[in-house]
């Protein structure tokens, strides 16, 4: 490629992580132009972000890989606390609870973030995309029809002109810095180590810990599902340069470690690295988009960083493809709204773990599963006039089960799959419901022309829908609104506001 390569795309995203990567798949199955680059010369080989919650693993069904990334995880392991005197004591520590009808993952999952990302790579790949390594975003500027940005590469500089631009491009990111972006926020006086090491001593079936309490002598060893390595995580002192070789963590491990020898035999990925909290000042500015850690950071207790930010992805994904297809633009506001306090308060949560994981604390319970989190507050949540004890627009949509009028059994998840919106509409009549238009499936559940039947009142149950009400979910499962049958004005300008204007009387007729 020469100097003056020059090429347009809709959407550029810079930075191949996971919230990357999940944003590259959502849009390009919506059918959005994208070019997806990141400065690394290959992709990130560590384990860092290895948690995948619950919530998030409903995202990841919805986006076809959940499957994939259970094949290659494992359930957290039972957590062993080793002692000076040789004994020990075990303890589940990660809250595992069975699964429900409308919770279908309620466990977190343990994937090495190498295996994660490469297993969105592959869906990525499926869908007619791919991740150009070694190119670096070097400038760009803006207008009020698009960006033009600079990428160097291995093979020269080149010229991209985009509709947006989404820097997803880490803790230093270049896109927050050239947007002068504030990320306030502290360093919260803990510096880390973490490796990936292959290890002798030590029984896989446990994540062994020793020195709890004590932030001059703790040191964690957890197994990484199907691989041979442990994940080494440790406080260490906030000056100095620490030793990364094998030589250097074999020594670092034989001065803490008191439960017996443990022999390293290979270090695949190491850092060390300051914990930090911050919070950019803004997501947006004009066409230009921040998410993931180029918005937000956080410590790594409690395994909300990585998830936080693959939500991001995923929450901005259908706003921005709408809005390439003629929504307001208003609409990409609704991202920073609604994900900005949904990180605020996932900093203060990490953060609150962290002080009781300095005195050995280090239970984790549905507060990090990222089930109860939810939009209330948005403005593309209107207001309901409906008990506060039954689900309330904004909030995250369940699954249930329902069946077919052919007889055969439906998920409200598998409903709910895919790019679109999906109005589901008890015993309404027909004529009352929106004119079919791309983008929103609409179900009739009972009644005499319905699609679906509904054996175990999950409607009632579960949403509170009487007969003769419905109810709208976003594309990224939670509901969008109660929409009364007798108010279809009401509902044909909310889906105008979303891009999904009704079709004109000509179309119809056609």
């Amino acid at each position: 490629m020469n100097k003056q390569a020059s090429t347009n795309t809709q959407v550029l995203i810079c930075g191949a992580g996971a919230a990357g990567l999940t944003l590259a798949i959502d849009l390009a199955r919506r059918g959005v132009a994208i070019r997806l680059i990141d400065k690394l010369p290959a992709p990130f080989a560590g384990s860092r972000g290895k948690g995948i919650q619950p919530r998030t693993l409903e995202v990841l069904e919805d986006l076809g890989v959940v499957d994939r990334l259970a094949a290659v995880g494992a359930p957290y392991p039972v957590q062993r606390l080793h002692k000076a005197d040789g004994t020990f004591t075990d303890s589940q520590e990660v809250m595992v609870s069975p699964p429900t009808p409308e919770e279908p993952y309620r466990t977190p999952l343990m994937v090495p973030q190498f295996r994660t990302e490469a297993v969105l790579r592959e869906r990525l790949a499926e869908l007619g995309g791919t991740v150009e390594y070694g190119r670096a975003l070097t400038g760009f500027d803006q207008d009020a029809d698009g960006v033009t940005a600079t990428v160097a590469g291995p093979d020269g500089t080149e010229t991209i002109r985009c509709g947006w631009l989404v820097g997803g491009d880490g803790g230093r990111s270049f896109v927050r810095h050239v947007l002068d972006i504030g990320f306030p926020g502290k360093t919260l006086g803990v510096r880390a180590v973490v490796a990936d090491i292959a290890l002798e001593g030590l029984s896989r079936d446990f994540w062994h810990r020793c020195g709890e309490g004590d932030m001059d002598r703790q040191i964690g060893l957890c197994p990484l599902p199907h691989t041979d390595l442990f994940q080494l995580q440790a406080p260490i002192p906030l000056e100095g340069e620490i030793d990364l070789s094998v030589a250097g963590l074999q020594a670092f491990i034989d001065d803490r470690w008191t439960a017996g020898r443990l022999k390293v035999n290979r270090v695949d990925w190491a850092s060390a690295y300051s914990m930090n909290a911050r919070l950019a000042d803004r997501y947006r500015e004009g066409r230009v988009l921040l998410m993931a850690d180029a918005a937000h950071i956080h410590p790594p207790t409690g395994g909300q960083g990585l998830n936080t930010s693959l939500q991001d992805a995923y929450n901005l994904g259908w706003k921005l493809a709408a809005v390439l297809a003629g929504a307001p633009d208003a609409l990409i506001d609704t991202y920073e709204e609604e994900r900005r306090p949904i990180a605020a308060g996932m900093l203060g949560l990490a953060t609150g773990l962290l002080e009781k994981a300095k005195q050995g604390e280090i239970k984790r319970g549905r507060e990090v599963h990222q089930l109860d989190l939810g939009y209330r507050f948005s403005s593309l949540a209107p207001d309901a006039v409906r008990p506060e004890d039954l689900l309330q627009p904004g909030d995250r949509a369940p699954d249930g089960r329902l069946a077919g009028a052919a007889g055969g059994a439906k998920r409200l998840f598998d409903l709910l799959a895919g790019p679109h919106w999906t109005l589901l509409a008890r015993a309404v009549d027909p004529a009352a419901l929106p004119a079919p238009r791309p983008g929103l499936h609409v179900h009739r559940v009972g009644g005499a022309s319905g699609d679906l039947r509904d054996p175990d009142d999950v409607l009632g149950a579960t949403y509170g829908l009487a007969e003769g009400e419905a109810v709208l979910i976003r594309p990224d499962g939670y509901v969008a609104a109660f929409p009364a049958a007798t108010d279809g004005a009401r509902l044909e300008g909310y889906l105008a506001e979303v891009g999904l204007d009704a079709p004109s009387r000509a179309a119809r007729a056609a």
